[in-house]
């Protein structure tokens, strides 16, 4: 398996993953460009409704798409910590700046961290140039590692985190919805030359 082209490691559906979290990233940052309200407690709902929704979709297609063991928890584990992150912002929205600026760094450093594992094991699996998942989860976790670095150097101010927050979300959810376009056409074409002789 350690050579196994990206479309038998991952699942030729794999591309479902980045379309359905592009729409799951871009409904909270449309929320948050469009409402004057960026206090931290609006803050703390559209990102608990956003980490929660969005790990129940990477773990629950991810599980459905990802065909090595390995890999499969490293995306339900991704997933998990996004569910926690979001019923504790949800439970506790009254919580102010600092638990919203903690809560987001802590879940974007570890969700980052573990996107870019992911991308990194899928890349040393296939080295081709049709690989663009790999490159995708790479990019993603990046941005997402840069958030929680951003959260936590910044000055705390709400208006600026919460906006900061809605930017992250539609540059992800753009390019996420391109990379699930691109994935499929990939993962497509690996799993036909896979199948040729």
């Amino acid at each position: 398996m350690a050579h196994a082209p990206a479309a038998a490691v991952i699942g030729t559906r794999f591309w479902t993953v980045p379309v359905a979290r592009a729409v799951v990233a871009l409904v909270p940052a449309a929320l948050i460009t469009f409402n004057a309200n960026h206090s931290a407690q609006f803050g703390l709902l559209v990102f608990g409704a956003f980490a929660l929704v969005s790990g129940l979709v990477i773990a629950g297609l991810s599980w459905l798409t990802v065909r090595d063991a390995r890999d499969r928890t490293l995306f339900v584990l991704q997933g998990v910590v996004g569910v926690v992150a979001g019923v504790l912002a949800l439970l506790l929205n009254a919580g102010g700046l600092g638990f919203f600026l903690y809560l987001v760094s802590v879940w974007a450093a570890v969700t980052g961290m573990l996107e870019l594992f992911a991308g990194i094991r899928l890349r040393a699996r296939d080295r081709t140039a049709r690989n663009q998942v790999a490159r995708d989860l790479l990019i993603v976790g990046i941005f997402t590692a840069v958030l929680a670095l951003t959260f936590l150097l910044l000055p705390p101010h709400a208006v600026v985190s919460v906006g900061l927050l809605g930017a992250y979300l539609a540059i992800v959810g753009v390019y996420l919805a391109i990379a699930g376009v691109d994935a499929r056409r990939g993962l497509a074409s690996s799993s036909t030359d896979s199948d040729t002789p």
